[in-house]
């Protein structure tokens, strides 16, 4: 009897302490309370309770966590009420505190961000609110994290998610904005029918340039070519008398040289034509100047 009540002892010694361990997983806390008051915070790893007087009393995750808070009506210094949503970034770093630092954490934070976001849209116009994103993140993180420290929250990231101005106000700013893009585009047509004006003018003036530059090419290349042929003609004729002068024909290159006006004048279109005198005489130096060649 004894036995087996020392079994039966036994066996509920090891249940009350197979149900008493607690495994805390990565990126999790355990606030522990003995008879009520705070104990101590588990972290990772086994733990094991005492019955009845130990109890958890809140797990506490130490991953970043995210809120997306519904839209909020806040009014601008210029009197326009808009609606207007953020979303906080935050982490727990002290399960302590926020066990006992706040009742309802996230319903403390989503009053705290309202009532900031009024503050800080109060102070600004409706242009200043919808291009100034980056200024009212840095004041909402700056001002939230700073009351949730006592709460044993860290808030990393605060986002203006959607600013919602009145449907009006909406309807304007879209004529504004469609009258803006289509000044826009009247301004930049503009500058490119300038711009292609400009380049078909420089290209006329450009191929009229290239033009004369050609023509001036050409002349100056007839006129070389009609001076060289001149000068060969003349280089021709200089080395001819040369020649004739050589063996002595002074007289008779007269006399020859006459003789080729003479063929040229009859082959035009003169009416009178004039015969030397010495036309026979002529001839015989002519048969003469032969003679001495073919020698």
């Amino acid at each position: 009897m004894e036995l087996w009540l020392s079994i039966a002892v036994l066996v509920v010694v090891l249940f009350l302490i197979i149900r008493n361990i607690r495994i805390v997983p990565q990126a999790t806390a355990c606030v522990v309370e003995r008879l009520g008051a705070y104990q101590k915070t588990w972290s990772v790893g086994i733990h094991i309770k005492i019955p009845i007087i130990d109890k958890v009393a809140k797990k506490v995750s130490l991953k970043e966590s995210v809120v997306d808070f519904p839209p909020q009506p806040v009014i601008t210094r210029d009197n326009i009420t808009m609606q207007i949503d953020t979303v906080v970034f935050f982490l727990i770093t002290d399960p302590k505190l926020f066990a006992y630092g706040v009742d309802h954490p996230i319903a403390a934070i989503e009053n705290l961000t309202a009532t900031t976001l009024r503050n800080i849209i109060g102070e600004l116009e409706l242009d200043e609110t919808l291009t100034s994103r980056d200024l009212i993140n840095t004041k909402m993180r700056t001002i939230l994290d700073e009351a949730t420290d006592p709460w044993g929250i860290k808030v990393n990231r605060v986002e203006v998610k959607n600013i919602m101005p009145p449907p009006d106000i909406q309807e304007a700013m879209e004529k504004q904005m469609r009258a803006e893009r289509e000044r826009r585009e009247a301004i930049l047509r503009a500058e490119g029918e300038k711009r292609s004006a400009i380049l078909v003018a420089e290209g006329q003036k450009e191929s009229a340039i290239l033009q004369a530059e050609a023509k001036k090419e050409a002349q100056i290349r007839e006129a070389e070519g009609e001076a060289e042929a001149i000068l060969k003609v003349q280089t021709a004729t200089a080395e001819g008398l040369e020649k004739i002068k050589s063996v002595q024909a002074d007289e008779a290159l007269v006399k020859i040289k006459s003789l080729e006006t003479l063929e040229v004048m009859a082959n035009g279109q003169a009416t009178k034509l004039i015969i030397p005198a010495d036309l026979q005489n002529m001839a015989g130096l002519v048969t003469s100047f032969k003679e001495m060649i073919d020698k």
